[in-house]
């Protein structure tokens, strides 16, 4: 009864570890997708004023 007892402790604290560990992998899934959408904000932030600057410096440029 002692081995089983041992061998059934092991198997659940096993399972226990893959659950945390699944656990901390989203957590972190979640991190990463809320840093790429920070950086995409970013992005689009930096592209818009690029574009605007690029159409004046083309507009000052026509008047010339």
């Amino acid at each position: 009864m002692e081995l089983e007892s041992f061998i059934l402790a092991v198997i659940i604290g096993t399972l226990a570890a893959i659950v945390y560990s699944l656990r901390v992998l989203l957590i972190l899934e979640r991190r990463v997708a809320s840093m790429e959408i920070s950086i995409k904000r970013m992005v689009d932030k930096v592209l818009t004023i690029e574009t605007k600057g690029k159409k004046s410096v083309m507009r000052k440029s026509k008047k010339r």
